[in-house]
């Protein structure tokens, strides 16, 4: 039946790989089950319903990226757009939750228009092939930093912006011993990885939490609330209480639109879709690259259906009660350990629905042990730059500063935009727009992009 349904053997692959993939991918996402509601709580939500909305909202697009697309991709609620969602549209612009759901949910039906009318596949199929490349190895670097700042392994400086962990100082044995730990699950992964140990990156995050574990009982690591260090020692398993999720569910439909002006509204609804939109065809370049899913024309076969389930679940997550849900970068994680089907991501879907139960054992994983799974992760996307050809500026530098921006700009959308922009600028100034067959959408995506920059 999984094997009729998912094509396995079409895509050289087992049902033991797909779980295990689907595994890998879920742990190396369960931090979102912890930050979501904490970020959403600060523009005034419940965090308990908000934990229960994003566990759902996950489950059901993941299931329908598994139904509709075949891939092995993960969505949930994404990091930076929950912030915007929290920090800039609520506690900064003045508006409600509600408001903020709400433009999430045109958002979501928008795109769900766009996709039918295969305007993003149309964007998608447009963006040169040595872009997407680029696309691919920003993303590694983009997710390897998340991976040491989350491990807290790199900190954030006064003078130089970031720096390294200094181990020495009162917060030692809460943070300095949780980077200790990350840097030991680097180590333990690589040498998982190198003796070809399937499962290496699972068994990775797994082995640096049990030794956070040891740690935490010995008194090594000592838990620090302030610090954002919480303890690794489950002290519950399960809860069957439902019921905050009334709190959030449904209240997309009960926005008070008085004193908000319509063009605001728009400007608010907008700023979701542009980056939603740019993250998530950079997320399936980039992963799609990495499983070698692309064609020899760079374009990504059934990229509707993936389309349409990253749509229908940003309305589906409005409604349940959480910012917007996309596509996300460590779906690459799975994809790394094998993962090529459906079955990986439905394995993924499955494990947030039961999230909703297990709530209190998946929150427990640290930071620290998935940090490991992501650095690794960002080593193995790097290889696409193999695919670049530096040895032509036209095409090298475009890259480069497609490369650069995801990082350094800590944004996915920032990086295809300015890759875009240079990409398109250059080689029309130096005559090769000809040579080079530039799309007429490239065009119309480098006006919007510096409109971008100059209006928003």
């Amino acid at each position: 039946m999984l094997e009729k349904f998912f094509h396995l053997k079409e895509n050289h692959t087992d049902v033991k790989t797909e779980i295990m993939a689907g595994i890998t991918t879920f742990m190396t996402m369960a931090y979102i089950l912890a930050v979501n509601p904490n970020i959403l709580s600060a523009a005034g939500m419940d965090s308990k319903a908000v934990l229960i909305a994003t566990a759902l909202a996950s489950f059901i697009a993941t299931a329908l990226m598994a139904v509709l697309a075949n891939y092995p991709f993960a969505l949930a609620p994404g990091m930076g757009l929950n912030a915007y969602f929290a920090y800039t549209v609520v506690l900064t612009m003045g508006y409600s939750w509600q408001l903020a759901l709400m433009a999430v949910f045109v958002e979501g039906i928008i795109f769900i228009a766009l996709s039918l009318t295969n305007v993003r596949e149309g964007i998608f199929n447009a963006i040169p092939m040595t872009l997407k490349s680029a696309v691919s190895v920003g993303i590694g670097l983009f997710v390897a930093f998340v991976g040491l700042q989350n491990a807290k392994l790199i900190v954030n400086s006064d003078s130089t912006l970031v720096t390294y962990q200094h181990f020495k100082g009162a917060t030692f044995h809460s943070v300095g011993v949780g980077a200790i730990l990350a840097l030991l699950g680097v180590v333990i992964t690589a040498i998982l990885l190198v003796k070809k140990v399937k499962g290496g990156i699972l068994y990775g995050i797994l082995i640096t939490w049990l030794l956070g574990i040891v740690c935490e009982l010995t008194g090594i690591y000592v838990p620090d609330v302030e610090a954002g260090m919480y303890s690794v020692i489950p002290t519950a398993f399960v809860s069957f209480d439902f019921s905050a999720l009334g709190e959030t569910f449904g209240q997309v439909f009960k926005t008070d639109f008085s004193g908000v002006g319509l063009l605001n509204f728009f400007a608010v609804m907008f700023s979701f879709l542009f980056v939603d939109l740019f993250d998530t065809l950079g997320t399936l370049i980039g992963v799609a690259s990495k499983a070698d899913m692309l064609d020899k024309d760079g374009r990504l076969p059934n990229i509707k259906g993936a389309l349409m389930a990253d749509s229908i679940g940003t309305c589906v997550g409005a409604v349940l009660g959480t910012s917007t849900t996309t596509t996300f970068v460590e779906s690459a994680s799975g994809v790394t350990e094998g993962g090529r089907t459906g079955l990986t991501a439905m394995t993924t879907g499955v494990l947030f629905l039961l999230a909703t139960i297990f709530s209190p054992l998946f929150l427990t994983i640290p930071s620290f042990a998935t940090a490991p799974a992501l650095i690794i992760v960002g080593f193995y996307m790097m290889g696409s730059a193999i695919k670049i050809d530096f040895n032509d500026p036209s095409e090298g530098i475009p890259a480069f500063l497609t490369i650069l921006a995801m990082p350094t700009a800590y944004s996915i959308s920032e990086g295809i935009a300015i890759g875009i922009i240079s990409w398109t600028i250059i080689n029309v100034i130096t005559g090769k727009a000809k040579e080079k067959k530039i799309s007429p959408l490239m065009y119309v995506l480098t006006v919007l992009f510096i409109l971008k920059y100059v209006c928003l």
